[in-house]
């Protein structure tokens, strides 16, 4: 059965600073900050959250359902997607504005600085959760603010189970805002810089947030692995060793896209987190969030 992906659709320049950002930002100077970064390397990816985690859930076997907007210049994206076997049906085209664009710089200790133009993106909301039988679970990524308060709202009135992975929109939302998220979603993905931000927000703890109805609340950590927080316990599921740090640019949707093929199969949470290590140690080996292959690796551990 298909999972619902809610999220950006997007094209991402990609650049490398061979340096540390921390050896060329002053934090007693950043009330005049003015930085420039030489980046010797440049290159222009496919995509966006939504469609970096269809990409991997459709190598993995399942089957994505796209739900997101695009500019008059997104049309190979969309061929793209249908490539993979994936549903297109709710992806909109947005006339007048251009597909969202993202900006990425990497540092020598894979760090990144993003600036993002939303584009299309700041239609998404335009496109309403479908009313269908057959979907499982879905996931709310990082998209259009409208887009993200509506599709939540919508998803939990239409009784569909959730992941409310709000990334790097988090910072859109107050506490009030985080919380309506939370009450409505059935799971939370964060990374450990995203998890303090929504604790401060919201006032709440991870092990207040996971004693709720919450079926789980999940902390990625990079190379350390994954927190699991489950009733105010928390496992440390731990990382898998990449056999090369190339790009740490969609390893977060990689792992969400694990989570989703798992929760849709049923999947412990801890199953489904053990794969989602596995595949992101697999995705920080190549560049792009868009070009890995999965090889020999077989879903069912």
């Amino acid at each position: 059965m298909p999972a619902l992906i809610c999220g950006s659709l997007a094209f991402d320049t990609i650049t490398t600073f061979p340096g540390r950002f921390a050896q060329q930002i002053l934090p007693e100077q950043l009330h005049i900050l003015n930085v420039s970064f030489l980046v010797p390397t440049l290159r222009r990816e496919f995509g966006g959250c939504a469609g970096n985690i269809a990409y991997t859930l459709s190598l993995l076997g399942g089957q994505p359902l796209v739900m997101a907007a695009l500019g008059p210049d997104g049309s190979d994206y969309v061929e793209r997607i249908e490539s993979w076997g994936a549903g297109t049906e709710y992806v909109q085209m947005i006339a007048d504005s251009h597909t969202a664009q993202a900006i990425i710089i990497t540092d020598a200790d894979n760090n990144q600085i993003t600036a993002f133009h939303p584009g299309a993106m700041q239609s998404a909301h335009l496109q309403p959760v479908p009313v269908r039988d057959d979907i499982r679970v879905a996931i709310v990524a990082p998209d259009g603010r409208d887009a993200m308060l509506q599709h939540a709202a919508q998803l939990e009135q239409a009784k569909i189970p959730f992941i409310f992975d709000p990334g790097q929109g988090l910072p859109m939302f107050d506490g009030t805002e985080l919380m309506r998220f939370v009450a409505q979603a059935s799971w939370i993905a964060v990374n450990d810089y995203e998890a303090q931000m929504l604790c401060d927000r919201t006032g709440q703890t991870l092990e207040s947030l996971s004693r709720s109805h919450l079926r789980g609340v999940v902390v990625t950590l990079g190379a350390s692995g994954c927190d699991l927080w489950q009733q105010g316990v928390r496992t440390r599921i731990e990382g898998v060793v990449a056999s090369a740090v190339v790009d740490p640019t969609g390893c977060g949707d990689a792992f969400r896209a694990a989570l989703l093929y798992g929760i849709e199969r049923g999947w412990t949470l801890k199953r489904c987190i053990e794969l989602g290590n596995r595949v992101g140690a697999i995705k920080i080996a190549c560049r792009g969030g868009q070009n890995h292959t999965l090889g020999p690796l077989t879903p069912n551990l």
